[in-house]
Formats: structure tokens, sequence, C-alpha cells
């Protein structure tokens, strides 16, 4: 296994039910395919600094994780087709 770890950034509009539901998906799709979460770090609403898709604000998430490199194109896969993902990005960590 290798060592990830990803930010995302999710809808301002999400409330924090949404917000845990989209944490729980994620989540439980990378220990779905055989990963293991180190820890999911909730920075909570910020401002981007550009505009992206009319929107001024996101919520940020980071998530530092073990999987296999299968899991992770799996999970970037979702973060691709998702709605309420305006950016992501999933780095491999150097040992």
């Amino acid at each position: 296994m290798r060592k990830y770890e990803t930010v995302f950034i999710l809808r301002p509009e999400l409330d924090e039910e949404k917000t845990t539901e989209a944490l729980e998906k994620y989540r439980s799709l990378i220990e779905k395919n055989g990963g293991e979460i180190a820890s999911i770090d909730k920075w909570g609403k910020r401002r981007l600094a550009y505009e992206i898709k009319d929107t001024k604000e996101g919520i940020y998430i980071i998530s530092k994780f073990n999987a296999d490199p299968e899991a992770a194109s799996e999970l970037d896969r979702i973060f691709k087709i998702s709605d309420e993902i305006l950016r992501h990005i999933i780095v491999r960590e150097d040992e």
C-alpha cells in the first residue's frame, strides 16, 4: 500500500449533514477498495483564490490515507463525476 494525501473542495451551500454524508461516502469508497484512512481534517468554509463555477467559497477537506493505486484512481474517478466537488487533487506521499 502507498500513502496518499487528498485535498478536495466541496460546494459551500452544503449544510453540515450533507458534508458529513459526502465524507462518509468517500471514506467508505477507500475502505471498500482495501485502503485505510489515516486522518481527515475539515478546514471549513474558506474563500477561494479564484472563482470556480461562479462560486467564491468552498468547504476544504484534507485527508491522508493508505491504499493501492487502484483505490486512488477509483477515488479520482468518483471525484470527477461528483456534483458536490468543486476541485480535488490526490498526491502520493514519498517515503
